[in-house]
């Protein structure tokens, strides 16, 4: 399904921006920012990472089985969440501008809601397989 591939592409796409971002704030910003900037940005870095690699694992299990229910909204959300989260921290680092500060714990709200449908969907796993007797 081409919006599968989407997700693919967008996956693959925010794990390549974390490690340019990252890159750019150790070498390019590293001077120009305080600490706490610096603690801002990493912290943004990390998380977008960790979140972009499930959203390539869910497209790539979106590829296998299209119809596992919840891994979709999943993979949406941690892209929402990163989106607010990372992008409200490097903003406020490279900015200096707190004021997009409260889209943070937002974004926070939707990665856990990321998860939260992940789970939903994994109990929902015997729809998606068929029952395993149990030997």
């Amino acid at each position: 399904m081409k919006s599968n591939k989407i997700l693919l592409i967008t996956g693959a796409s925010l794990a390549a921006i974390s490690v340019m971002m990252g890159a750019f704030a150790s070498h390019a910003l590293k001077a120009r920012l305080t600490e706490q900037a610096l603690g801002w940005i990493s912290t943004g870095v990390q998380y977008q990472m960790f979140h972009a690699l499930i959203v390539v694992v869910l497209a790539f299990a979106l590829i296998q089985w299209p119809n596992w229910r919840g891994l979709k909204a999943a993979a949406y959300s941690f892209i929402i969440g990163m989106l607010l989260f990372s992008g409200s921290l490097y903003f406020m680092a490279i900015t200096d501008i707190r004021t997009l500060g409260i889209l943070t714990p937002i974004g926070g709200v939707a990665l856990l809601c990321g998860w939260g449908l992940l789970i939903w969907a994994a109990c929902a796993v015997d729809t998606v397989f068929g029952k395993q007797n149990d030997r």
